[in-house]
């Protein structure tokens, strides 16, 4: 992946989006997690981890195995979790010698813009589940829901980051849409730079991800609640 902000921007990340902000996420999906496999997840591999800041706020009574394709991103990962086991390998193709009770595929789905890939992707997902053990795929948007719209966020202070992005789909008849992102960045000497990227995001019907999971070996699960909170669109499949 060769964005700017997953290489050599990476570092920005911590001022980009707060480490202590991907806390009641981390905990909603692992209430998630435990509701779908019937028990508690005692050991659980991430795809698409980035710099680890949801896994961070996962207790250390759980096992986390963390992966990304970016040696950049997975630099920041070890800051924030650093007794864990950390490897870089593409979600697609990742193979380990072991088997997990569940398997995390949080944002870092929206960079997988085929269904050849979200078919490669869960098909991994299953070669690392035992028996009844539960994949959590939790996409930003699916096609239904999907709208235009702008999400700003960031830092002040010296040094400090601010983030835009623009969310919109410049063809409606594909799968997938564009985020157009500006990033101003404040050295600690005040100096300032702008930078502008594209990223192509994947943007998929609900059944797709629901098709392409049975494909794979999932049966879904259903009704999964965390604290009456109204989540994101959530596929949650159980290894038959």
């Amino acid at each position: 992946m060769d964005y700017r902000l997953y290489t050599d921007l990476a570092h920005w990340w911590p001022l980009l989006s707060s480490r202590e902000s991907y806390a009641e996420e981390a905990c909603a999906h692992l209430e998630l997690l435990d509701q779908a496999l019937g028990q508690r997840a005692t050991q659980i591999l991430e795809l698409g981890s980035g710099g680890g800041m949801l896994a961070s706020h996962i207790g250390a009574d759980r096992e986390v195995v963390l992966t990304d394709s970016s040696p950049e991103m997975l630099s920041l990962c070890r800051t924030n979790n650093p007794t864990r086991e950390i490897l870089q390998a593409d979600m697609r193709s990742l193979r380990l010698a072991r088997r997990f009770d569940a398997v995390l595929l949080h944002d870092a789905v929206m960079y997988l813009t085929t269904p050849e890939d979200l078919s490669q992707t869960f098909a991994a997902a299953a070669a690392h589940l035992r028996p009844g053990g539960v994949l959590l795929v939790l996409p930003d948007v699916v096609k239904e829901n999907f709208q235009e719209q702008t999400v700003s966020g960031g830092t002040t202070g010296q040094p400090a980051a601010q983030l835009l992005e623009w969310h919109w789909d410049p063809d409606p008849d594909d799968q997938t849409y564009q985020v157009d992102m500006s990033y101003l960045l404040k050295s600690d000497t005040g100096e300032i730079q702008s930078v502008h990227e594209q990223h192509t995001l994947g943007l998929f019907e609900s059944r797709t991800y629901v098709q392409l999971l049975r494909a794979a070996g999932f049966e879904m699960v259903d009704g999964l609640i965390w604290d009456e909170h109204q989540l994101p669109e959530v596929f949650c499949g159980r290894l038959s």
